[in-house]
């Protein structure tokens, strides 16, 4: 199948998908309801903004896994495994308990930045080898260290502060503001997709390892840096949008990959529209299952996705 059918199959399931995001909730809106005096209806201006937020969150996630994968040549390699979401997540809810977060609203995205690339120092420090495995073992070990710490924030913060903090680890795409926080994510987004097509060739040649990247004219250690730094980054802004969310950048491009092959410049535009489409569905089935207290959609991607992860881990130890 032509890269185009796919790209235009995998476009249409998104739109679907996004749709459903507007229509399905705790509260149904009839159709003839979704204007009212001239304007949106305020429940369907919501949903519109938390379907978009859930959409951007989910390819971001996506693209950051894909990079991390091809990159480490680890299936099993993504954000929160690898201790980038956990060091984000710590930075951002540092900056919330710490009273960072009043010097305005990019003190948070900026911490969360902040503890990510700190996450990613610490793994490459403590790794010697920096092997595929290795790197993924450091970064669970930085994650959990980045959870034990955010333990004992919470233990020494105030009850007001407690809620953010839980929305921080269990993620959400309900608060996510428009302009300030979903405008500059999706250009992000756009701008790192972008830049991956024109490099999707060394990023194959990555996948083979640095030395046969060398040999085929790409500074190996140049373009890891700076593809870790980007996939960092856009894990960093997810979790200063929407919290701490597991798994989509292990399911999504892991999957898309075995049904596509292993050709960046073909596997990414559907991965990041996979990526969007598992998101904004896990949103819905959270305002589905309970309509009363919603699920955070960090725990139904954490549902799906562990399952998958001993699937993966499980395959890949019969394999070697």
């Amino acid at each position: 199948m032509k890269t185009a059918r796919i790209i235009l199959i995998y476009l249409a399931v998104a739109l679907a998908a996004a749709v459903c995001g507007v229509l399905f909730g705790a509260t149904r809106v009839p159709l003839s309801e979704f204007v009212q005096d001239g304007a949106l209806n305020p429940i369907v201006e919501l949903r519109i903004v938390r379907t978009a937020a859930a959409a951007v969150v989910g390819a971001s996630l996506a693209v950051s896994g894909l990079v991390f994968q091809a990159v480490l040549r680890n299936s099993l390699a993504e954000p929160y495994l690898l201790g980038v979401s956990g060091g984000a997540g710590l930075g951002a809810a540092g900056a919330i308990l710490l009273g960072f977060s009043a010097w305005g609203f990019m003190s948070v995205p900026l911490f969360a930045l902040l503890g990510a690339v700190t996450a990613n120092l610490l793994v490459f420090a403590a790794v010697r080898r920096r092997t595929a495995e290795e790197l993924l073992l450091g970064g669970v070990m930085i994650g959990t260290l980045a959870s034990s710490l955010l333990m004992v924030l919470i233990t020494f913060s105030h009850s007001r502060d407690m809620a953010g903090v839980v929305w921080w680890m269990l993620g959400s795409v309900q608060n996510v503001d428009p302009a300030r926080q979903l405008a500059p994510a999706a250009v992000l987004l756009a701008a790192a997709t972008v830049f991956l097509l024109f490099r999707a060739g060394d990023v194959d040649l990555l996948t083979f390892g640095p030395e046969y990247a060398w040999n085929h004219g790409v500074n190996a250690r140049v373009m890891t840096v700076v593809l870790l730094a980007l996939a960092s980054l856009l894990a960093a802004v997810t979790v200063s949008m929407a919290g701490i969310i597991g798994f989509c950048g292990l399911v999504v491009p892991h999957i898309v990959r075995r049904l596509h092959g292993g050709s960046h410049r073909k596997i990414l535009i559907p991965a990041a529209l996979a990526g969007a489409v598992f998101l904004m569905l896990a949103d819905i089935l959270g305002r589905v299952v309970s309509p009363v207290r919603e699920l955070p959609v960090g725990m139904v991607t954490a549902a799906v996705g562990c399952p998958v992860f001993l699937w993966l881990l499980n395959r890949s130890r019969a394999g070697s």
